[in-house]
């Protein structure tokens, strides 16, 4: 297994999925009077972001087979950077609104709660669940030795 391809690879899909995806799935879809993670928009947001998912783990896998446990290590891997990646993000974005450090950390003991939070399950089965099928396919596709 290639850590750092993983992570890049990983950090790349995130990136995509958060900016790109979600920006065409709210242009496309309408709001709605449906808050939260039950909403049309963010089913559909789920769904392609799965489907993304499962695109980066083939690509990650493009140069070697995948098996169920690489599937998963690479979903799993997928999911903390996209929590880092939320972490590092409000620290940078609080900081640069406010301009003190003091406003920025303390940011942080609310962080726990943030992710104590039904959308940190679905984030958890976006990315583990297409990476660990994904692998899974591409072993029983393998040849027999």
């Amino acid at each position: 297994m290639k850590w750092e391809r993983m992570i890049l690879v990983s950090f790349f899909g995130n990136y995509i999925i958060n900016t790109i995806i979600a920006g065409i799935i709210v242009a496309i879809m309408p709001a709605s009077t449906t808050k939260g993670i039950t909403s049309p928009q963010y089913v559909v947001f789920a769904l392609v972001s799965a489907i993304f998912v499962a695109l980066f783990t083939c690509w990650y896998f493009k140069y070697s087979r995948g098996t169920l446990i690489s599937g998963t290590t690479f979903g799993v891997v997928g999911f903390l950077i996209a929590i880092a990646s939320t972490f590092v993000s409000a620290l940078a974005g609080t900081l640069v609104q406010t301009g003190s450090f003091s406003q920025a950390f303390a940011i942080v003991p609310n962080f726990g709660p943030f992710l104590w939070n039904w959308a940190t399950l679905v984030l958890i089965a976006v990315w583990v669940i297409p990476a660990a099928i994904v692998g899974m396919m591409q072993e029983r596709s393998a040849p027999k030795m």
